[in-house]
């Protein structure tokens, strides 16, 4: 899940844990890609990974040669080029992963949902993965603009327990923030706190 509040965006996953046996802090599906860009992902987790160390490589690339932060907007472009690429020749398959890309520039907040196909939209609210459509009903429903930091983690929160049909794990659930300081994955004890508030 995605969702942009009034001073940035937050990142909300759940690590879907299929035996007891493995260890939840071994599986990721939340990276941050430079100070303030955070991604979240769905699918394959290997081929997730190649794209997230090449948007780690695009932002250096960025900084290097223009010594400043990329703009979202224009990682976003890059990295849907890629994926693009990868359904043109024979020899090479799509990615099989989808992306929610939050960041903060100086343009303000962003959230944009990329699919393997290479194809990209800017959502206010937004979500990937199994029980997407229940979530982007809720979101509908129930999302509207100046949202504070906290509302938005709470409707992320209720819109992940309604999509998944069950109530929330603590130990698979993962909140990151972007915003002005930059990319932030909250600590356990503050995930706690926030799975807490639900009703």
């Amino acid at each position: 899940m995605g969702l942009v509040y009034k001073d940035g965006v937050v990142l909300i996953v759940d690590k879907r844990v299929q035996s007891k046996l493995v260890i939840t802090d071994s599986i990721e599906k939340m990276y941050q890609i430079d100070n303030h860009v955070g991604i979240t992902t769905s699918g394959l987790v290997a081929d997730a990974r190649q794209l997230v160390d090449r948007a780690r490589v695009q932002c250096q690339v960025n900084r290097m040669t223009y010594g400043d932060d990329i703009p979202v907007s224009t990682l976003v472009k890059k990295m849907c080029d890629y994926k693009q690429s990868f359904t043109q020749y024979g020899g090479a398959r799509p990615f099989g992963t989808a992306l929610l890309i939050a960041g903060f520039d100086d343009d303000g907040a962003h959230l944009f949902e990329t699919d393997p196909s290479g194809a990209y939209q800017s959502y206010n609210a937004g979500a990937i993965g199994r029980g997407k459509a229940t979530a982007i009903d809720y979101f509908e429903a129930k999302w509207k603009g100046g949202l504070t930091q906290n509302a938005a983690i709470k409707m992320g929160l209720e819109s992940l327990r309604e999509s998944l049909e069950e109530d929330l794990n603590p130990e698979t659930v993962e909140i990151g923030c972007v915003d002005k300081d930059g990319y932030e994955k909250l600590g356990r004890e503050a995930t706690l706190k926030h799975l807490g508030k639900l009703s």
